[in-house]
This record gives structure tokens, sequence and C-alpha cells, in this order.
């Protein structure tokens, strides 16, 4: 049975929270709950309309690849389970149940890491333009979803709300976060999706590039926020892939590409979805934890 769409929580004996995009983050004093709602954005701005499993599939597919990276690199996930939250949290396992996190609360950097595999979006126009990105210079001749000789570091700063993310090379992270910790997130981004390439693509997945945050806690540099996710990931599907054009994909470029359509000029307040783009949408969504899960979030 599927469970009532969640497009915001307000969560009475909690501070409370600081909403991003998609989450909602509680601060509990020695650790943070991160509720995912079913929030959608694009293009930087909150869209209207709830997309149904959306949160769910979110906190099920980082749950996942926290699991399967975990010897590369710790990570900020203490339980997903709602009975393993302090009791202030447990009084609302209604809402939060699949769609919430009980993690570490660290200090993040202040780096968007990005790493592709692949040719597009805006290192693709960013290519085009210098042959390079985030000042790495790349082969000529390259198009659309080039596959590139390997993986590529390509980090961009963290806007603040309302601002787009700039790309930036590795010198300018080391200056921001100092050069071990930049080589540490460096080597630790390149490993992670290197492995989740290993294990996506035999399931019929590409992930063309993804975006990781990091902090530190206790000392230590660990992943935190969401892993590989269709939000923070382009997943195109492996049969069908064909360099030069557009792919089809698993994540919300198919809203991207409805909004692309219409006159909006990609600021708020964002048009509705119509229905079925919001099914479509949730489908797709869906689709990829089946992929790479076998599993669904409802029965």
């Amino acid at each position: 049975m599927k469970t009532p769409m969640v497009l915001e929580t307000n969560l009475a004996g909690l501070k409370p929270p600081k909403r991003g995009k998609v989450r909602d983050i509680y601060d509990l004093g020695e650790a943070l709950l991160i509720v995912a709602t079913d929030r959608i954005s694009a293009f930087d701005v909150v869209l209207p309309n709830a997309i149904p499993e959306k949160g769910r599939v979110l906190t099920r597919i980082s749950q996942y690849w926290f699991a399967k990276t975990a010897d590369i690199v710790k990570n900020h996930l203490i339980s997903t389970e709602v009975g393993d939250f302090p009791a202030e949290c447990r009084a609302h396992a209604a809402v939060l149940e699949g769609r919430s996190m009980l993690v570490k609360k660290a200090w993040p950097l202040p780096v968007e890491c990005i790493v592709r595999g692949y040719l597009s979006g805006s290192g693709l126009k960013e290519y085009r333009s210098t042959g390079a990105v985030s000042g790495i210079k790349l082969p000529p001749g390259l198009t659309e979803a080039s596959r590139l000789p390997g993986p590529i570091f390509t980090p961009s700063t963290k806007a603040e709300a309302g601002e787009h993310d700039v790309n930036i090379d590795f010198d300018t992270v080391s200056k921001l976060v100092g050069k071990d910790a930049a080589e540490k997130i460096r080597k630790y981004t390149l490993d992670v999706y290197t492995r989740a390439c290993e294990i996506a693509e035999p399931k019929g997945i590409i992930i063309a590039d993804t975006k990781l945050e990091f902090g530190t806690y206790e000392g230590e540099v660990i992943l935190i926020d969401e892993a590989l996710t269709p939000d923070s990931s382009r997943f195109w599907p492996r049969d069908g892939y064909q360099a030069g054009v557009s792919q089809k994909s698993f994540d919300k470029q198919f809203v991207r590409d409805y909004l692309l359509s219409l006159s909006w000029n990609q600021r708020p307040p964002a048009p509705m979805l119509p229905d079925d783009v919001v099914k479509k949408t949730s489908e797709k969504y869906l689709e990829v934890l089946a992929m790479l899960t076998g599993e669904a979030v409802y029965s």
C-alpha cells in the first residue's frame, strides 16, 4: 500500500527544521534527523508538486550505497530504523518510516564533489567553450553523452539559495578546504563512483555523473548527505546508450525536459507539473530502485 505524500514536515517536540530543496533537517543536539520529503526541484527551484514515494526511494538508495562503499570511506549514517531514533522522534513514526535517517552531526565541507564518467549538462557546456572541465583538459571531438577516457573530478562551489553552483578547479578546492582534505575528497569521490559503476552497470544502469558531499567528524573526512540517488546523479539505461544524442534517464531529467518545453523563466514561482509527468517521474524513481536493489519501497 502506498504511503501518503509528504511535501514538508513540522514535527512537534523538535526544533523547527532547516529546509533544503528536498530534505527537512532536524538538529537533535548530538545527531541530526534528515527527513526526505517528496518535494522535487529543477533549476534550483522547488516545484509545487509532490512526487509519490520519492523521499522513500532516495532514503533507501542512499542507505544501499552507504553500505556498499563503507569500506572506501566512512559515512554519517547511524540508522534508518525509527525504533533506533530518540524518543521524541519515535512519536512521529508514521511520517518518518522509510524516509528518514539518523546521522552523525558532521561539519560540511564547502565543496560539491562532482565526478563525471560521461559528458553532459554543465560539463558539456564548459567543454564546448574551453575544451576542458574544471581545469581538466579533455580530448577533442567529444559530444553529448560521450564516455570519457576515465572518470574526472569536477568540483563546484556550494551556492547559496537562489544562486547557481560554479565549476572550480582542484587548486581552488585546496584553498577552500586545505590540500590534505582536498586530496582525500577527490580520491574518495573517484573511488566511490568507480565502485558504484561496477555495481550498477551489470544491472543495466549507466551512472553518467554524480554529486557527493563530505564533512568532518571527530577529525575524519566522512561521506554525508545523500549518495548516488536519482536526485544527485544522472542515471541512464545501459541498453540503447549512444553517444551524440540526449539519453533516456531514470532521474529527474524527465522533469527538466518537460519544464524546458514551457516558456517558464526558471525562477520562482515554478509551474505545476501535469499528473502524467508526476506519475512517470515517480515510476522512474521506483524503477531505478528496483533495478539496483531488487526492492520496492512498498508492497
